[in-house]
């Protein structure tokens, strides 16, 4: 009773306002307190408590304390009221059930009354709903309370029984239908707001539209139309929202929402809300002709959503059109807390998604005028005013509403009927309550939202937003420029949003390591804008920043350590995906403050707050948190990789936690490597022991393997030219990458003019991208995933099938259908076959000759018994069937046909593989010997007979030309030889058998054989001294030899096929002249010249074109295979470099420059929102915008010149060692110099002193 009264008079019944009263959460306990106090006394209706102490207090001071509280001026500015709503209605519950008590004396009814008068007026006034039975009481009560209380003055008897008898009997009779009626009311009310709302959603959409295009409204060409088309309308309705703020606040609030509304991506307003628009826009825009305006999106309205690049076009309209100052205006100078609000919201719509240009127009606003000083000191005060307000108000949070999952937090009463509709214009803010009660669930709802946070304290959310995307794309400007401003007064922000965080989390009531107790499910939200705004402070990087952040003298840095480290409990165990988003903010802030940084001061301070075991756990039990919120918005295996990341940054400066983070089983191997190397091993158990598989608990993959097999590191070259090594997560799309086509990929990747093989690398990144993400689908389909992933073998089974036909078909073709049956019907055939078998099973043991033997086996069987025509069908059949599977496989890996029929017929591979299958078609159903064309698919298969084919075609122009100047010398010969040498070509021919009729050289037939049968028949002697046998003679001689160049024509098909055929020429197949005719020295010199011109030059040169050619593809291939195995593909230094260096050349390409993580780290920077790169990332994305290969190493590693520059600081502190020596040298001989100066001096003084003695004595006698 004493306390009670000493808060009364003390805090509440004062002349000054006593803020912590009315803001704090104390004075609300003590009225639930008192509620449990009255409950009490109330308990026994009929007649009163046994304990008059308690009945005195709570008629005498509990009345007292709630009457002047809420009665109290002050309580009308108190936020906390609105936020406490349940505990009034409670109050007026117990002060109405008190009242009805029959043993409360007369003199105490005054005060009850007026306390319940008070309690009913803050309700009317707040707009607190009541029950219903409640209401109509206190309804009751108030409008009889004046005539009630005059007639107790007159007539205290009849008041008691009037006061008992009337709220009990008179309003029953009305009341249900009072209630019926507010419930069909509500019900009415809801079924309009769902069938309204989204119609005048769609017709502020329309004013939105209008907005955008106001030209439209007016004739085209006319003045207004022009005015509007240059931005006029917008630019005048923006400069009249400014002179809004002095004359009409409401309005002008209502333009800033509108404004914004243009900023925002247009919802679905359903098929009603379509038409609407359809028909507004009609009539309001109906100037619009078809095609004039092709920029306007979604003419009719059909609610789709608006692209982004049309957005940030707004964007720079608006700020155009002078949004930009418009809103340093009106934050600068505004006092309204709603026009700041919205002013904010603007500032925050015009950023949003990272708009340079928008950023560019607030800096030199802020820059440029001079004002930068009025508006940083307006957000300074804010924050300033809410770390107060927070430090004020902030308390541990120790009931049991907040221990208890969010789940058992007093349900809501299933049987209420009366649902809060609530009533909200878009773009508004504020729902308008339509329900006259609430929902008990809803009351302990409305009560924990805000709870301790007041407007000073929300409005730090947007605040923090803004100041975000000012510095979003990591603006170097800006970030510098919120630390400093260069004027008379410099407000740093940046330390300022730390110190909120530091306020906010409780730190400097010296809790924490109680973060839980600090951090809800209210205020968890402005705690992750706040740890999200110093990383977009910090990267870049921001050097100055991260100092300032780092150096602070507050607590940050532990409070961000401790936010990863501990459980945010009661908040984890009902909204762990809030903890998890925390968790994964606090450790991208640790990753900003040492990003880009060469030196560890950094690394060291975070370290001092962070356990190392303590991190590790925290990785370790993220992991395992994935199998239990398999659904959530937030992967905890993804919050455990980005701290993993975070652990592995520190590790360089820690020992400790680089131990730590070793796999078991790389720990495992590591110290089975040192025992190994350490004892010899003789004992064969003991070396199996050594050996043997780890135990069964290690089945599990380890979480820390896990993250280390999905993160990967780079080293990049920076814009100065500085190395910077990037440590990042595997995107999930890169595990698609088929071993097939990394092999493909490191093979036949070429090199620029400068030796480098990046670039070819870079153009094939897109394709790779591509099929990484074909082949993701392909996991989609399993049938199609089950053929591509065994494509080498259905193309091997094809090579084997069309050889072991071929085979079949050389032996035994042509073949007879009627005969084939048993033709290989011998002894021989089945001890052939079961030889076969007998070593198609020892190969199937020995995994050696695979299945082969036993496939000849079973063909030797199927001719034996079937025959080959049937045979060759069969294995035809079978090799067109494995062959259309193949296609299939190779589209599947490809993904062709989801490129388009262009794509498909400009791929050589795939038309190849078309036609193989059309020769398997023409061989099954045409003829067999179709099957001979697929044995070119050995061309294809092998790469060294690839290349034999490839020296011919390889520089097939010079050789085409080659074999062009032959022609040309073969037509010049065969020309000279038709004119002069005709006679000379004369070729011996051998006729087909039975063909006798020939041609003479005149170009008449012969047939004296004929011709003499048939004298000799008819006895007529044509003979005429010829005898028969002497003709027979001649005419065999005419028939062996014919004249080859009567022609032009004959002469070129002469010289050029027996010409070029023979090794002497032309000459090896002419007439043999004598020496004695006149043209033997022109047919001498006609047959050298064609011998040394065409045989030994022409055809040579062709010979040794691709003689050249092949050797040039073999030593390129030796050439290429070298490189492979002794350059770095990324960076081309060589392996001789690596020789006695700290690092090896297969741990440089495996872990500083591994092609793979380089492609991966292109992907992840083409997969992840632009709005959350990281400082090299950022860096890295511009440069692959821009097609720029700079940042990929060229010549250099970090290991190499952390080498060298370990080994010059050697020098370095070598000399300096000894110069520190020399100066110790030279301070000690000083100080030796010094002390024989003064010895001398001392030796001097004395010899002037003992001769002064003397001379005086000297005097003296």
């Amino acid at each position: 009773m004493a306390y009670v009264n000493f808060v009364n008079h003390c805090y509440v019944d004062t002349e000054v306002e006593m803020k912590e009263i009315y803001t704090s959460n104390h004075i609300w306990t003590l009225f639930e307190n008192f509620t449990l106090d009255m409950a009490r006394v109330c308990s026994k209706r009929e007649k009163r408590l046994a304990d008059p102490t308690l009945e005195k207090y709570v008629l005498t001071v509990v009345l007292d304390t709630i009457n002047a509280f809420f009665s109290s001026p002050f309580s009308e500015n108190s936020t906390s009221l609105q936020t406490h709503q349940t505990i009034v209605v409670q109050l007026l519950q117990s002060t109405t059930r008190l009242l009805e008590c029959p043993w409360l004396q007369q003199q105490h009814k005054g005060s009850v009354e007026a306390c319940i008068r008070t309690l009913a007026m803050v309700a009317k006034g707040r707009a607190i709903s009541l029950p219903m039975d409640l209401d109509a009481h206190i309804s009751l009560l108030l409008s009889s309370g004046a005539t009630c209380v005059a007639a107790a003055q007159r007539n205290a008897s009849h008041y008691k029984t009037a006061t008992r008898a009337f709220p009990r009997v008179t309003p029953t009779a009305n009341q249900w239908d009072y209630k019926n009626i507010i419930e069909k009311l509500q019900d009415i009310i809801t079924a309009l707001e769902e069938r309204l709302k989204p119609l005048v959603q769609a017709e502020l959409s329309v004013l939105v539209d209008v907005l955008h295009w106001p030209e439209l409204l007016f004739l085209e060409g006319s003045e207004a139309y022009q005015r509007c088309e240059s931005g006029g309308f917008l630019s005048k309705l923006i400069q009249h929202t400014k002179d809004l703020m002095v004359s009409e606040e409401k309005l002008c609030v209502k333009v800033l929402r509108t404004l914004q509304q243009m900023l925002l991506k247009k919802t679905k307003y359903g098929d009603r809300g379509n038409q609407l628009r359809k028909m507004l826009l009609q009539n309001y825009l109906q100037n619009r002709k078809s095609g004039s305006r092709g920029d306007l999106p979604d003419p009719m309205g059909t609610g789709l959503d608006q692209d982004c690049s049309a957005i940030a076009a707004t964007q720079c309209r608006l700020d155009k059109e002078g949004a930009t100052k418009l809103v340093c205006d009106l934050i600068t100078s505004t006092k309204n807390e709603k026009i700041f609000q919205e002013s904010i919201g603007l500032a925050i719509r015009l950023l949003d998604g990272g708009n340079t240009e928008i950023q560019k127009s607030f800096y030199n606003l802020m820059t440029s005028d001079k004002k930068s000083e009025r508006f940083f000191k307006v957000l300074h005060d804010r924050m300033k005013r809410a770390q107060q307000e927070t430090k004020s108000t902030v308390a541990v949070n120790m009931s049991d509403l907040g221990s208890q999952p969010h789940e058992d937090r007093e349900p809501a009463d299933p049987t209420a009927k009366g649902r809060v509709a609530s009533f909200s214009m878009p773009g508004s803010s504020s729902l308008y309550s339509l329900s006259p009660s609430l929902r008990r669930g809803h009351e302990v709802g409305e009560r924990v939202q805000s709870n301790e946070m007041g407007m000073s304290v929300l409005i730090m959310q947007p605040i923090l937003r803004f100041l975000q995307l000012l510095c979003e794309n990591h603006n170097r400007d800006l970030q510098n420029f919120l630390r400093c401003q260069n004027n008379k007064t410099n407000y740093n922000l940046v330390c300022e949003t730390l110190q909120f965080l530091d306020i906010m989390c409780g730190s400097t009531t010296g809790g924490l390591g109680l973060l839980g107790l600090y951090i809800n499910e209210d205020n968890v939200g402005l705690v992750i804008q706040t740890l999200e705004t110093l990383t977009e402070y910090c990267q870049g990087p921001c050097h100055e920043n991260q100092t300032c952040i780092v150096t602070h003298e507050s607590n940050g840095i532990d409070i961000i350590t401790a936010l990863i480290l501990n459980d945010i409990s009661p908040l984890c165990k009902y909204r762990m995906d809030l903890v998890l988003q925390l968790k994964d903010n606090a450790s991208k802030l640790l990753l900003a403050l040492m990003e880009s940084r060469h030196d560890s001061e950094n690394a060291e301070r975070i370290l001092i707050s962070l356990r190392p075991q303590e991190l590790v756990d925290v990785i370790k039990k993220a992991y395992l948190q994935e199998e239990e919120r398999e659904n959530s918005e937030v992967s905890p295996r993804e919050v455990g990789h980005n701290i993993y990341i975070l652990a592995l940054q520190l590790s360089r400066h820690n020992k400790q936690l680089q131990h730590l983070l070793k796999p078991v089983k790389r720990i495992q191997e590591e110290e089975a490597e040192g025992i190994s190397s350490m004892l010899s091993l003789n004992n064969k158990q003991l070396s199996q022991m050594l050996k043997s598989s780890p135990p069964v608990q290690e089945e599990e993959e380890d979480p820390l393997a896990y993250y280390e097999n999905h993160t990967s590191q780079i080293e990049i070259v920076r814009q100065d030219r500085s190395m910077e090594q990037i440590v990042f997560p595997v995107p999930g799309i890169c595990q698609f990458l088929t071993e097939e086509t990394k092999h493909r990929l490191f093979t036949t990747t070429e090199q620029d003019e400068q030796g480098s093989k990046v670039s070819d690398f870079f153009d094939q990144s897109s394709f790779l991208h591509n099929e990484m993400e074909w082949q993701r689908k392909l996991r989609s389909m399993p049938l199609i995933y089950w053929f591509s992933r065994r494509m080498t073998l259905w193309g091997s089974i094809s090579f084997n099938l069309a050889v072991f036909i071929n085979i079949i078909i050389a032996f035994f073709y042509p073949y007879v259908e009627s005969t084939s049956t048993g033709a290989l019907d011998s002894p021989l055939i089945w001890l052939l076959f079961w030889i076969l078998i007998c070593f198609s099973i020892t190969a199937l043991f020995t995994k050696r000759y695979s299945i082969r033997p036993l496939i000849v086996a079973l063909i030797l069987r199927s001719i034996y018994y079937l025959g080959i025509g049937p045979t060759l069908n069969i294995l035809g059949a079978l090799n067109l069937t494995n062959k259309i599977v193949f296609v299939v496989s190779f589209v599947g890996n490809r993904g062709t046909f989801i490129r388009g029929y262009k794509a498909m017929v400009m791929d050589v591979e795939f038309l190849y593989h078309v036609g193989y299958i059309l020769t398997s078609v023409l061989g099954l159903f045409a003829h067999e010997l179709f099957y001979s064309i697929l044995l070119f698919d050995l061309i294809y298969r092998e790469e060294t007979l690839f290349n034999v084919i490839k020296s011919v075609t390889r520089n097939g122009r010079s050789i085409l030309l080659t074999a062009l100047l032959a022609l040309i010398l073969v037509y010049l010969f065969s020309i000279v030889g038709f004119l002069f040498l005709k006679d000379d070509f004369i070729l011996e021919v051998d006729p087909l058998p039975g063909n006798h009729s020939r041609a003479s050289p005149l170009g008449m037939p012969h047939g004296a054989a004929t011709f003499m049968g048939t004298c000799s028949g008819d006895s007529i002697d044509c003979v005429s001294g010829v005898s028969m046998p002497q003709v027979l003679e001649e005419d065999e001689e005419l028939d062996n030899t014919e004249r080859a160049c009567d022609t032009l024509l004959m002469c070129i098909v002469t010289v050029m096929n027996h010409g070029l055929r023979n090794g002497g020429g032309v000459g090896d197949i002419l007439r043999k002249p004598s020496k004695d005719e006149s043209l033997f020295p022109a047919r001498v010199v006609y047959d050298l010249l064609f011998f040394f011109i065409v045989i030994i030059i022409v055809l040579n040169l062709i010979f040794g074109v691709i003689i050249d050619t092949f050797a040039d593809l073999r030593s390129e291939k030796q050439k290429k295979e070298e490189i492979l195995k002794t350059t770095c593909f990324i960076c081309g230094l060589e392996r001789d470099k690596f020789d006695n260096k700290t690092v090896s050349f297969e741990e440089h390409i495996k872990f500083e420059h591994n092609m793979w993580n380089y492609l991966y780290f292109i992907v992840l920077v083409r997969v992840k929102n632009k709005t959350d790169y990281t400082g090299p990332e950022s860096y890295v994305a511009q440069m692959i915008k821009n097609k720029n290969l700079d940042w990929f190493p060229r010549m250099r590693a970090m290991s190499l010149v952390s080498n060298e520059g370990e080994g010059e600081q050697n020098e370095i502190r070598i000399l300096q060692d000894k110069l520190n020596s020399t100066m110790k040298l030279v301070s000690y001989l000083t100080a030796q110099l010094n002390e024989l100066k003064e010895q001398m001096t001392e030796q001097r003084k004395r010899r002037q002193r003992l001769g002064f003695v003397d001379v005086q004595n000297c005097m003296s006698r």
